[in-house]
């Protein structure tokens, strides 16, 4: 399985664009995007926030194969979280407690 990290992480917060703001005052991002979630940069990875209740930051995973990659790990005893077959992505959460967008 050839899977990669990529240098994404996505959390999701009740207001995006307060934590937008902070990150970009205190941590020196910057916004490159705010549709169809807001879009931070920085030099070694890049944050993405979504509204919506706390998940954690969750990493991205690219996979060659959204569905047989989600079918393996829930044998495995990962969890979905959030399910979006139209995007595709889906976001599991492992045995350990790591959450991870799946990506293709």
């Amino acid at each position: 399985m050839a899977n990669t990290f990529g240098a994404d992480i996505l959390i999701q917060a009740e207001d995006p664009e307060m934590a937008a703001a902070f990150y970009v005052k205190e941590l020196g991002f910057e916004i490159t995007g705010t549709t169809p979630m807001i879009s931070l940069h920085g030099s070694y990875i890049n944050l993405f926030i979504e509204r919506g209740p706390a998940l954690g930051p969750v990493l991205e995973v690219t996979v060659a194969n959204v569905g047989e990659a989600k079918a393996r790990l829930l044998e495995k005893g990962c969890v979905i979280v959030k399910d979006e077959p139209d995007f595709p992505r889906c976001y599991v959460r492992d045995p350990f407690g790591l959450i991870y967008n799946l990506t293709s």
